[in-house]
């Protein structure tokens, strides 16, 4: 925590994502959950869909370990923001070289916390830009209408496709989306190397928190 709270209302995206980012937990056991006290936006995503980059490239620093390895995130990570929100990186989905047992504690471990956290304000939802939506993701997608919470579709990796199958690929993710009603209209093609749609998400969080 910062010695001089800065008002919500008056912080700027420099005061916000440049100043203190701490971990303060990680959780395979929703007993484990702190208090629900201040608000908190959360990502997830696909194994290997550039999750871990696209957070530090959204805080301006290194905070999420980065890994080549799928099935990395194996918890739910929690992260102070100075006063003003939790980011919570969810653990990845759809990788298959996992058991079936830890598959499901996972997927449990998800649904949960999206069911019982009240003060989630939103999860963005990270999909590859190379290959648009996967089976994983719609199941994703489904438990995050049955839970009521508000979700925003995250094109990552966009700039390696070429630009006409970037639109490709967001026009289909946009014309599924409309079939959700938890869903925002339309999907954020970033890139975490280019820094690509970085401001667009700082806006976002802001105008939640």
């Amino acid at each position: 925590m910062t010695d001089e709270i800065i008002p919500i209302a008056k912080a700027t995206a420099s005061q916000i994502f440049s100043g203190p980012c701490d971990f303060r937990l990680g959780i395979s056991n929703l007993e484990q959950l702190p208090p629900s006290y201040i608000s908190e936006i959360a990502f997830a995503g696909r194994s290997n869909v550039g999750k871990s980059s696209l957070i530090n490239a959204v805080m301006g620093r290194k905070i999420a370990h980065v890994s080549h390895t799928p099935g990395r995130t194996q918890q739910l990570n929690f992260f102070e923001v100075g006063p003003h929100f939790w980011l919570v990186d969810m653990p990845g989905y759809g990788y298959a070289k996992v058991s079936k047992s830890l598959k499901a504690s996972w997927d449990g471990l998800i649904k949960n916390y999206l069911v019982g956290r009240p003060n989630l304000r939103v999860v963005f939802l990270l999909i590859d830009s190379r290959h648009g939506l996967k089976d994983s993701d719609k199941e994703m997608m489904k438990m995050l209408d049955q839970s009521a919470v508000a979700y925003r579709i995250i094109l990552t990796k966009s700039d390696e496709p070429k630009g006409s199958e970037l639109k490709k690929t967001k026009d289909a993710v946009e014309d599924t989306i409309k079939k959700h009603p938890a869903a925002f209209p339309t999907a954020l093609p970033v890139s975490s190397w280019e820094k690509k749609g970085i401001d667009e998400i700082h806006q976002i969080i802001m105008g939640l928190i």
